[in-house]
């Protein structure tokens, strides 16, 4: 019997409240409570006690930011924010997720050319999704001060490429990750982050507001370089290539073989293509679905390293799980020592206590195990 999920809507229309109501309802799965504002939602959370929340992000007398936060202080509840997808709510929608919100969905209407047909889908697989993801809070950039600059000796390593995938949950934990490379990390790393193309360009800047690492977004081919950190075009694939010797990357229209954007697994694929394996980190994080699975054991099996999250710490264990369940994880790790794992096999650190690594080969059934 399907056990169905409760569901606060926040929104200051009466309109969006009786459409997203419609949607949820409609689809059998939700038990569906609504709230015309964000004090209004306050109020409503203790009572109803629902186990998700859609939150408005432009609302009178208190905002979706505001109301978020305050959710995450007194009741903290798995939120997917509605949002535009216009620079300014990109921006805005960022700071939700760094803040806690475990996604989003774009609000039909406005600025936003989607139809009644594709917000239905995605709002009820998103909100689904949502009810039974882990809630992850983010310091964000504000109680994130950039670190001040240390003088650093050149790093020798045979590391050649670093490669991270991540999904749901992911925007927020990437700053926090790429945060603690230092200016000097002696290879380039490339991210396919699954996001709108309105958004990537967006994350980029956030990200590089405090990191000690150069961060862009990869909209056309762009040389390699060691301590900078590249993120893939949303809507689009990223690429990495050889011309004339050089490591490049290059954004390409999406492959229709593939369903999330931009694709990890394809990612992966054109770097086993053109570096070596035993010279390539593979890190994959937070994520519905088996996105970058594939490649990334077959990355394993040719002699390279791959990282995947922990279930403890995953806002959704799809992505890493899958790994893990293909024995493609070299080890597997929460999400605070994810960074000292990537810094030690650079050779730029010590690594995280052993006592809470998890190798799945030390496991006879292949589940893995922690010592």
């Amino acid at each position: 019997m399907l056990t169905t999920k409760k569901v606060l809507v926040v929104d200051d229309s009466a309109l969006m409240r009786r459409t997203l109501r419609g949607i949820l309802a409609g689809s059998g799965a939700f038990e569906v409570v609504t709230a015309r504002s964000g004090l209004d939602a306050l109020e409503v959370l203790p009572l109803e006690r629902p186990d998700v929340i859609t939150l408005d992000v432009n609302m009178p007398d208190m905002d979706g930011l505001s109301c978020l936060a305050e959710i995450m202080k007194s009741q903290p509840t798995p939120v997917v924010m509605v949002s535009s997808l216009t620079e300014r709510g990109a921006l805005v929608t960022l700071e939700a997720l760094a803040l806690g919100a475990v996604d989003f969905v774009a609000k039909p209407g406005g600025t936003v050319s989607l139809n009644l047909a594709d917000i239905s889908a995605e709002l009820v697989e998103k909100v689904a999704r949502a009810a039974g993801a882990r809630v992850r809070r983010s310091p964000g950039p504000a109680s994130r001060p950039r670190p001040a600059p240390v003088p650093q000796p050149p790093v020798s390593t045979d590391v050649e490429l670093v490669l991270v995938g991540s999904s749901t949950g992911g925007p927020g934990l990437l700053g926090d990750i790429i945060d603690q490379l230092p200016a000097n990390f002696p290879a380039p790393v490339v991210v396919a982050q699954h996001l709108p193309a309105s958004f990537t360009l967006a994350l980029a800047r956030r990200i590089g507001e405090t990191a000690q690492v150069r961060v862009e977004e990869v909209t056309t081919p762009v040389p390699l370089e060691a301590g900078a950190v590249y993120i893939g075009h949303g809507d689009a694939d990223v690429l990495v290539y050889r011309r004339t010797g050089t490591l490049m990357a290059r954004s390409t229209p999406i492959s229709d073989s593939h369903r999330w954007h931009p694709s990890v697994d394809r990612l992966v694929a054109s770097a086993r293509g053109v570096v070596a394996a035993d010279r390539v980190i593979g890190v994959l994080l937070t994520g519905m679905g088996d996105d970058g699975a594939e490649e990334m054991a077959a990355l394993r099996a040719e002699g390279g390293r791959t990282i995947a999250e922990a279930e403890e710490t995953a806002v959704v264990w799809g992505m890493p799980g899958e790994l893990v369940r293909r024995g493609g994880a070299t080890v597997v790790l929460p999400a605070d020592q994810v960074a000292a794992e990537v810094l030690a096999w650079a050779g730029c650190g010590t690594g995280p206590a052993r006592r809470t690594a998890w190798r799945p080969e030390q496991s006879g059934q292949g589940a893995g195990a922690w010592r």
